[in-house]
């Protein structure tokens, strides 16, 4: 295989990894298939008390139990994918396409942000001793409360899947495949930002978003 094929088959598979990694990341914070088809309108989180009791003394778990550090490893393919949906929409729509480029990218950055953020709270409350677990529940509350600097985090991030949103629809044109593959990925970024930190309405979103990049594909092998 030669080096242009190399790059050229890493450059159309690498961004399909992330929506398989994001469905496989929800599916850890789901136990059954009741809790899956339980779609909320509003989050609802977890009480502090009953997380810090889950992790304290847990330092023995391996560290990619935790579906945090998973999504955290996965945030070069939101550049991938980007970068992937930019290649397909300069020609037509180059100043659009790179602002939407620029949003994606600059909202990865905060991404990284909050994905460090959870993956420092769990991992440190596993190593908290199991005697100081009231003190380590009032501490995540206050941390992962939504408001300072925990919110604008989280607020910034959320510019990671409008840029996606705003790459899949300039894929628009004038076939069923281009604007099937606009629908899926600009729907599949659309739940993420309605329903932000409810699992079974991101792992659709996901799927989705494989849907549009799959169907994008296509799109452009014709």
């Amino acid at each position: 295989m030669t080096p242009s094929r190399t790059r050229s088959l890493a450059s159309s598979v690498l961004p399909l990894l992330l929506p398989v990694l994001l469905v496989i990341v929800f599916a850890m914070h789901m136990r059954s298939l009741p809790q899956f088809l339980d779609f909320r309108l509003h989050y609802e989180p977890s009480a502090p008390e009953a997380v810090a009791r889950a992790l304290v003394g847990q330092a023995q778990r391996p560290l990619l139990h935790d579906p945090h550090v998973i999504a955290y490893l996965a945030l070069p393919l939101f550049l991938a994918t980007a970068l992937l949906l930019h290649r397909r929409t300069r020609a037509r729509r180059p100043a659009a396409s790179k602002a939407a480029f620029a949003l994606t990218a600059i909202g990865t950055i905060y991404l990284g942000g909050l994905f460090g953020m959870w993956t420092a709270f769990y991992d440190g409350l596993s190593h908290v001793a199991p005697a100081d677990v009231d003190g380590a529940a009032r501490a995540f509350a206050a941390m992962s409360a939504p408001r300072g600097a925990f919110l604008l985090t989280t607020t910034l991030a959320k510019l990671a899947f409008v840029g996606l949103a705003l790459e899949g629809l300039l894929q628009w044109g004038g076939d069923a495949r281009s604007r099937v593959a606009a629908a899926c990925v600009a729907a599949g970024c659309g739940l993420f930002l309605a329903f932000w930190d409810l699992d079974n309405w991101m792992l659709v979103g996901s799927l989705l978003l494989l849907a549009g990049l799959v169907a994008g594909r296509h799109a452009d092998a014709e």
